[in-house]
């Protein structure tokens, strides 16, 4: 998409994309960096919100609090063709936020995601630690998604409806992935119902598959379902204290993606509301441009793109005061829904209880991931 675009606009796009999926996994998968945040919403101190929030400012994408260094992080994300200039740019950028955060204790990191002729890919990532003050304590309320504490936000949605926002908005891809796959594709998977099972017990989920609950809970249901209609089996499984996630493969991998019905609800009220909003904005849509804005230099698109995210986010919590009762009663509701009401379709996923013993599985309380182990490195020795 990237190397063999034919208009300028697209390959913007693309280049956007792959910066800030290839940073999210480097920063958050390979750094152990916990949920990374918008920094045109306002940064981490509360007091210097409008001040990160200044368009006349030229700031990096993300900030983080990394619980193991107890410090912030200012991530900047560059992708496509990243050359020196680029990166230049990049580290400009985490300069003028490193400025506005001032004291506090924090990390700058510039990610750059370059693409070059022949496919290849590569990944440089640069950093600087600033000492100073600790990271203020997460606040008690307000509606910033930190606000809810430290840790991965579905530890906090029975009580906070902003972690329900949050934890909605971080799963939108994998909503999107599985509202999208075919009906053949998809299947539910029975994992333990209570959801205090699933509090991280090594990382950020829960292996399943050496879990003592897990299995004695599926062995019990598969017992059972030797006795009891295909059609009633599925209501029934919850009497041995299990849920079916909904999940599915993603094309061109070996990594099986899920979510409870619960979290797909509220995922998919979000998805009704950001929709709404980016057709009320003029302009905002990729499909909106004008044509003249092909004729615009890179400098001016990447002002222009940030100038219609940044209006797009600050419509988006504008909306939160509203979003609160709305997502709180679709994700309530989503616990008695049929997947084929969710899914808008007429037939429900196949349930399997049998499983795959070719896979790693894992939870959190409200997502599932699944990876072959045969596709995994060998381990070190």
């Amino acid at each position: 998409m990237y190397e063999h675009g034919t208009e300028r606009t697209a390959k913007n796009a693309a280049a956007y994309r792959l910066g800030m999926t290839m940073t999210e996994w480097a920063c958050r998968s390979l750094l152990g960096l916990g949920q990374t945040h918008h920094l045109e919403l306002g940064g981490p101190i509360p007091d210097l919100s409008e001040t990160f929030k200044d368009p006349k400012r030229t700031l990096p994408d993300l900030w983080g609090r990394h619980e193991a260094e107890e410090m912030y992080w200012l991530i900047e994300a560059k992708g496509g063709s990243v050359g020196v200039d680029t990166l230049r740019k990049g580290w400009a950028q985490l300069e003028a936020g490193s400025k506005v955060l001032g004291s506090y204790k924090h990390r700058i990191v510039l990610v750059g995601a370059s693409v070059r002729p022949g496919d290849d890919l590569f990944l440089t990532i640069d950093h600087d630690l600033h000492p100073g003050e600790p990271p203020l304590p997460p606040a008690g309320s307000g509606a910033d998604d930190a606000a809810v504490g430290p840790g991965n936000l579905e530890d906090h949605l029975g009580d906070s409806d902003d972690a329900l926002i949050g934890a909605a908005r971080a799963q939108m891809l994998a909503y999107l992935a599985l509202r999208s796959a075919p009906a053949s594709q998809l299947r539910t998977v029975p994992v333990p119902a209570d959801r205090a099972s699933r509090h991280r017990r090594s990382g950020l989920t829960t292996p399943l598959e050496n879990d003592d609950l897990t299995l004695a809970m599926r062995a019990d249901a598969r017992g059972s379902a030797l006795h009891i209609e295909s059609h009633t089996l599925r209501a029934q499984i919850r009497s041995f204290g299990l849920d079916d996630f909904l999940t599915c493969r993603i094309p061109g991998t070996e990594v099986h993606l899920g979510m409870s019905r619960k979290l797909f609800a509220a995922c998919a009220r979000l998805h009704e509301e950001d929709l709404a909003i980016a057709r009320s904005t003029p302009g905002l849509r990729a499909e909106d441009q004008p044509a003249l804005d092909q004729g615009l230099s890179d400098e001016a698109q990447e002002i222009q793109r940030l100038t219609q995210r940044r209006i797009f986010r600050e419509q988006q919590e504008e909306a939160r005061p509203r979003l609160r009762p709305l997502l709180r009663d679709a994700y309530e509701r989503g616990a008695a829904s049929d997947w084929s009401d969710l899914l808008r379709r007429p037939q429900e996923p196949e349930l399997d209880l049998e499983g795959d013993e070719g896979l790693l599985e894992a939870a959190t309380p409200e997502t599932y991931l699944a990876v072959s182990r045969y596709d995994l490195p060998p381990a070190r020795g």
